[in-house]
């Protein structure tokens, strides 16, 4: 194999073999729609409050599907609940419901 003078750190290592996704799996209960998303990116372009924080929903839900819950509601945190994001996806997802969706999740989680 070719050295190209990097590698991974264990730290930034996800074993997806081993990873409890389990949050991710509820969620394509609650909104089914979810595996539809094509990862564009219209929804983050689209977003007014990704000028004042980092909100990112394609993020948040590939953090999630890697069992990274507390990246992935931290990603959402600052979403305004607007519903733009919504209104611009390709596939019709409705990404507003499914952020309030993960937000349950998380609550339900941390009771």
């Amino acid at each position: 194999m070719v050295d190209f003078g990097y590698k991974i750190t264990t730290g930034n290592r996800v074993d997806l073999d081993n990873s409890d996704n389990s949050f991710f799996i509820m969620l394509k209960e609650l909104s089914p729609d979810i595996v539809k998303c094509i990862a564009c990116g219209s929804c983050t372009a689209s977003c007014s409050a990704g000028n004042f924080s980092v909100v990112s929903f394609r993020s948040a839900v590939l953090l999630m599907e890697r069992a990274l819950d507390t990246q992935s509601i931290n990603m959402i945190n600052g979403c305004m609940l607007c519903g733009k994001c919504t209104i611009v996806c390709p596939r019709g997802i409705n990404i507003r419901e499914a952020i309030l969706s993960i937000s349950d999740l998380y609550k339900s989680k941390s009771h």
